[in-house]
């Protein structure tokens, strides 16, 4: 079943996030995983948010843990945790 990677993510520190986030997308397509969100303007329709947004499909639930506990990630993790505030969550979808 395939399954989403959401972030909503407050970026503190833009110029040590995107030594980061240049690293995301190679990174999660070893996993089989697509980024079909990664930032860009958005509009709050209802309550409020932080300043950016990614979802990333992976082929499943499995997979995207996979992706999130591999070594390449756990490397590149810290520079997200010390750059950024961040929820992320791991959803199954129909």
């Amino acid at each position: 079943m395939t399954a989403y990677m959401i972030a909503r993510i407050e970026v503190t520190d833009p110029e040590d996030y995107a030594v980061y986030a240049g690293q995301t997308v190679a990174l999660a397509e070893k996993f089989g995983g697509r980024f079909l969100v990664k930032g860009g303007p958005q509009a709050f329709v209802e309550g409020t948010g932080p300043g950016r947004h990614v979802v990333v499909e992976f082929p499943s639930r499995i997979a995207a843990e996979r992706w999130y506990n591999s070594p390449e990630y756990q490397r590149i993790l810290p520079i997200a945790l010390r750059a950024s505030l961040r929820d992320l969550v791991i959803v199954e979808g129909l």
